[in-house]
C-alpha cells in the first residue's frame, strides 16, 4: 500500500473522529484501515494514535504526520489538477467556504466561475469566519468569502469583493417617522434580535455598541441570518442585518431598513485561499475571476438595485 493511501485513511480517520466511519467514506473495512495506519507508525517509528477501546485522539508525534499528510495530500491535488488541464481544461471539485452574512453575494462570483470553468462542479457550506481559517489551514477547503479587514484570516490571499454596510431592520412603529438613518446608541434602546455571539458579524455590532457607550443583552439571538428577518417581520424585535440579507428578502410595507450611524461601520469582503505557492489551480482561478473589475461592479449595482426599495420612505 502506497504512503499515499495511507495519508487518505489517516486523514479520514481525523475528519471522522471514528475507526468504523472513516473506513466506510474510504470505502475499505475497518482492519483494513487500522492496518494501514498502523503500518505508518512502523515505518516512521511514531505513535500517530492514542489507542484505547476506541479512538482517543492523536499523538503530539501524530499530530504533526497529520499536518505534513494534509499538505501532501493537497499537492498531490494540485498536480493532478494542473495535468488534467494541459489535456483537457481545468476541472475539478471547488470547496467554498462563506460566512452567512456573506451567502447572497456567493452566486455572482460562482455564475461567472462557471461561465469559464464548465466542468468545474462547485460546493459552498456556511462556516463562521473561525471555521473557514480551521479548514483553509487544513486544506478542507479550497477558498473563502468572508471579512478581510476585521479578524483577519492569517496565512492567506485576498481579493476584495464589496464593503459590508449595517442596518437596523425594524417595524415603522419601532422608529422615528419619516427617519433615513439611525445612530447605534437609539438602536440599542429597542429589543434586539442579534447573531450569536461565534458569529464575527455579532462581534461587530458588540463593537459599534460599545464605540456608542452602550452595552446591549438582546432578547434574542440566532446563527441564522435569514431568522433575523423572519423574527422582525413577526414582531417584537428589531435586528442588526448586513446589507446583503436585505438583497434576498422582499421588502414589505410594515418593516423599514435604517442605515445605522456613530459610528459608521463599513468592513470589507472578499475571497480568501490559502497562501502557498504555486497557488491551488482551482483557488488561482477562481481568485482570478473574483478580481476582474467588472465582477465587484456588479455586485455593487445588484447590491444598490436591492436596497433601493428597503431605503424609500
Amino acid at each position: 500500500m502506497s504512503m499515499f493511501r495511507r495519508f487518505v485513511y489517516l486523514l479520514a480517520l481525523a475528519r471522522e473522529g471514528h475507526f468504523g466511519r472513516a473506513a466506510e467514506t474510504c470505502h475499505v473495512s475497518q482492519p483494513t484501515l487500522s492496518n494501514a495506519i498502523r503500518q505508518l507508525e512502523e515505518e516512521l517509528r511514531v505513535p500517530i494514535v492514542e489507542r484505547g477501546q476506541k479512538f482517543a485522539g492523536f499523538t503530539p508525534e501524530g499530530l504533526k504526520v497529520l499536518e505534513y499528510a494534509r499538505r501532501i495530500i493537497a499537492e498531490r491535488d494540485g498536480l493532478h489538477q494542473e495535468l488534467a488541464a494541459l489535456s483537457q481544461g481545468l476541472s475539478g471539485h471547488l470547496r467554498i467556504g462563506a460566512i452567512p452574512t456573506a451567502l447572497p453575494a456567493v452566486p455572482h462570483v460562482l455564475a461567472r466561475f462557471a461561465e469559464r470553468y464548465p466542468q468545474i462542479r462547485s460546493s459552498i457550506a456556511s462556516l463562521s469566519s473561525r471555521e473557514i481559517q480551521r479548514d483553509l489551514d487544513t486544506f478542507e477547503l479550497d477558498a473563502a468569502v468572508t471579512y478581510l479587514d476585521n479578524e483577519p484570516l492569517a496565512n492567506v490571499r485576498t481579493v476584495p469583493l464589496y464593503s459590508e454596510r449595517y442596518f437596523l431592520l425594524a417595524r415603522r412603529e419601532q422608529v422615528s417617522e419619516g427617519a433615513t438613518s439611525i445612530p447605534w446608541a437609539a438602536a440599542a434602546e429597542l429589543p434586539l434580535c442579534l447573531l450569536t455571539p461565534d458569529m464575527q458579524n455579532r462581534r461587530i455590532a458588540n463593537a459599534a455598541f460599545r464605540m456608542a457607550d452602550r452595552s446591549v443583552t438582546p432578547l434574542m439571538e440566532t446563527n441564522s441570518v435569514a431568522t433575523l428577518y423572519m423574527v422582525v417581520r413577526s414582531g417584537p424585535c428589531a435586528a442588526v442585518v448586513p446589507g446583503q440579507l436585505l438583497t434576498v428578502v422582499t421588502p414589505h410595507p410594515d418593516l423599514v431598513a435604517l442605515p445605522l450611524t456613530e459610528p459608521d461601520l463599513t468592513y470589507a469582503v472578499g475571497l480568501a485561499y490559502a497562501d502557498r505557492e504555486p497557488p491551488a489551480p482551482l483557488a488561482a482561478a477562481l481568485a482570478a475571476v473574483a478580481a476582474e473589475d467588472s465582477l465587484a461592479a456588479r455586485i455593487r449595482t445588484t447590491t444598490a438595485e436591492a436596497l433601493a426599495p428597503w431605503l424609500r420612505r
